[in-house]
């Protein structure tokens, strides 16, 4: 039989954990739950993933508290897959209008908040479509365009480089659900809430993570 990649999940103390961790697990992936920049490195992991949920502060500040701030930044610079999911995707970018909060500016860009009709409830939360703008990245195979996932969420990434953009999502106007380059994917849709598809987005990270 062939091995299960590993897939190292960072805990940063503010994530959905067991959501994430389970679905990776569904998929066959070798999941390996870390705390500390040794414990990725002990790992020996294909992919690295960051979840969040809650405050982006939060999730920063735990990140620079462990030392986890530079693994992830060195991780995505050396091209290595990594996935972020909500929080994880708002962290990799410069600023953020929730409280003001410095990110760890691996791409150039910030965190708005909705600004949107009275008829539109903030925070964005349930079921939308997405569609993709990268149509051969790795990330996306054998997921249509029009495909829906679960959002949770107040505030949405605006990169300064429309070329980062994976995946467009519509709510009263066009916002980035998802952004890719090279290895390093983030989502700010929940694929572990998204039954079949988010699973399928979590299978084609571990066929990366195989590479």
């Amino acid at each position: 039989m062939p091995t299960p990649p590993v897939v190292a999940v960072i805990d940063n103390g503010i994530c959905n954990l067991g959501s994430v961790t389970n679905a990776l697990a569904t998929i066959g992936a070798d999941v390996r739950v870390t705390r500390t920049p040794g414990q990725v490195a002990a790992a020996d992991a294909g992919a690295l993933v960051l979840p969040g949920v809650g405050a982006l502060a939060d999730c920063v500040a735990a990140l620079r508290a462990s030392g986890l701030d530079a693994t992830v930044r060195d991780w995505i610079a050396a091209d290595r897959p990594f996935l972020g999911i909500c929080l994880g995707m708002q962290a990799l970018f410069e600023h953020s209008e929730e409280g003001d909060t410095p990110g760890l500016g691996v791409f150039p860009g910030k965190v708005i908040r909705f600004q949107r009709p009275p008829s539109c409830k903030i925070p964005h939360m349930g079921w939308n479509t997405v569609r993709f703008l990268q149509p051969d990245s790795p990330l996306r195979e054998g997921i249509p365009d029009n495909t829906y996932f679960y959002f949770v969420h107040s505030y949405h990434c605006v990169p300064e480089d429309p070329a980062l953009t994976l995946a467009e999502c519509d709510y009263a106007g066009p916002f980035t659900a998802a952004i890719a380059r090279g290895n390093c994917f983030a989502t700010q849709f929940h694929p572990e809430k998204s039954q079949a598809a988010g699973l399928r987005l979590y299978r084609n990270l571990t066929r990366l993570a195989s590479t």
